[in-house]
C-alpha cells in the first residue's frame, strides 16, 4: 500500500508540497521532456487550474542554483527524493541546481486601468530583483550596473529601463553565476486579456512585447525559457519575430501528460487513499479532457448535476475549443 498523504488544495509552491508532505502527483519528467525538446523558448498553453504554476515552481526548484540574500548556496536536491526524474540519467541530473533562474508571474495584473496594471507588473519584477539581491555582494557588477540594479529594486528606474528589466537582470545573474539564465514566465497572457476587456490593450501590448522581446529574442544571457498561459495571443503577437519558440498547446503530443492527471495517476491516487471503489465515479465527474491524444482528469472541472462534462467555451488557443471527451 502506497503511503497515504494529505491532499493539498490550492498549493502552488513545489517546496511547500514536499516540505509539508502533501500528496504530489509526480510531474518531474516535464524536466526531461523540456530538455529533450531542444527548444530555447517553450510556450505551454493549458486551461486554468491545470497545475501550470506548480509546474514552473517545480522547474525552478530543480534548475536553480539558489542563493540566499547573504550569499549562501542552498541545496535543493532532497526535494526530488524518490521522483521519476532521478531515474532519467546523468544527462538530465547534471542540470540540477546549475542555473540562475528568473521566475515571474503576471497572474495578478488584472486591474481596471493601464496605470494600475503596469504598476503591478513593475512590482512583480522588482520583487524578483530583490530575491536576487545577493548579486550586489562581491565585484561581479560594475558601479553603473549596481546603481541600476538598486534603482530597479527600489522602483526608481525610468520608464524606458523597465522594458529591458528581464534582460538586464539576466546579464547581472550571468556575470555573478558564470552561467546563462533560465527564465520562467507564468500566466503571460493575463495582463493582455485583462487589458483587452478594459480597453487599454494597445498600450499594454507595446510594453509587454518590448519586455518579452528583450528577454527572449535579443538576450545573449538566456539559456532557455518556459512560458505558460491559457491563451495563445495572435494578431499583433506579443512574440513578434521570435521564430525559435516551440509552442505546445492542448493539441500537441509533447508535454501532453505533464498537466492535469492521467488515468494511471488518478488510479494510483485513489489506491493510496483506499478509495479504489470510487474510480468509476471519479471518472464520471472529472474525466473528459484529451490533450495530444492523452486522456486527462481535472478535479476542478465544472460539471452538470448529472455528471456530464461542461465543455469549455471556444477560446484563442489554436483557434479551437478545448478538446473534451464525453464524461461517463
Amino acid at each position: 500500500m502506497a503511503e497515504r498523504r494529505r491532499i493539498a488544495i490550492g498549493t502552488e509552491n513545489y517546496k511547500r508540497m514536499i516540505d509539508e508532505d502533501y500528496y504530489y502527483v509526480d510531474k518531474t519528467m516535464l524536466i526531461k521532456e523540456l530538455l529533450d525538446s531542444g527548444g530555447e523558448v517553450t510556450l505551454l498553453t493549458r486551461p486554468r487550474r491545470f497545475g501550470k504554476t506548480l509546474a514552473l515552481s517545480m522547474l525552478r526548484t530543480f534548475f536553480e542554483e539558489e542563493i540566499s540574500p547573504d550569499g549562501t548556496r542552498m541545496d535543493n536536491r532532497h526535494y526530488f527524493s524518490g521522483c521519476e526524474i532521478l531515474r532519467a540519467g546523468e544527462a538530465y541530473l547534471c542540470h540540477m541546481g546549475k542555473y540562475p533562474v528568473i521566475s515571474l508571474t503576471l497572474k495578478s495584473a488584472k486591474q481596471a486601468d493601464y496605470e494600475m496594471a503596469y504598476d503591478n507588473i513593475l512590482d512583480a519584477i522588482s520583487r524578483e530583483y530583490i530575491r536576487h539581491r545577493y548579486v550586489l555582494l562581491g565585484d561581479s557588477l560594475t558601479e553603473a550596473q549596481r546603481r541600476q540594479y538598486e534603482d530597479m529594486m527600489n522602483r526608481q528606474a525610468g520608464a524606458s529601463v523597465w522594458t529591458r528589466a528581464l534582460a538586464f537582470l539576466s546579464q547581472c545573474l550571468e556575470q555573478y553565476h558564470g552561467r546563462r539564465v533560465i527564465i520562467l514566465l507564468d500566466e503571460y497572457d493575463v495582463p493582455l486579456e485583462n487589458a483587452y476587456f478594459f480597453g487599454f490593450y494597445d498600450r499594454m501590448i507595446l510594453f509587454i512585447r518590448a519586455l518579452f522581446e528583450s528577454a527572449l529574442k535579443t538576450n545573449d544571457s538566456l539559456e532557455l525559457a518556459v512560458i505558460t498561459g491559457c491563451l495563445r495571443i495572435s494578431g499583433e503577437s506579443v512574440f513578434t519575430g521570435l521564430n525559435h519558440m516551440k509552442i505546445a498547446s492542448v493539441l500537441s503530443r509533447e508535454f501532453a501528460s505533464c498537466f492535469g492527471f492521467t488515468e494511471a495517476e488518478v488510479r494510483a491516487m485513489l489506491h493510496a487513499h483506499e478509495l479504489d471503489e470510487k474510480e468509476a465515479e471519479v471518472c464520471r465527474w472529472y474525466d473528459g479532457y484529451l490533450f495530444g491524444g492523452v486522456g486527462v482528469y481535472n478535479p476542478w472541472k465544472e460539471v452538470f448535476a448529472d455528471g456530464r462534462a461542461l465543455r469549455q467555451r471556444p477560446g484563442a488557443d489554436c483557434g479551437s475549443q478545448l478538446y473534451c471527451r464525453p464524461a461517463g
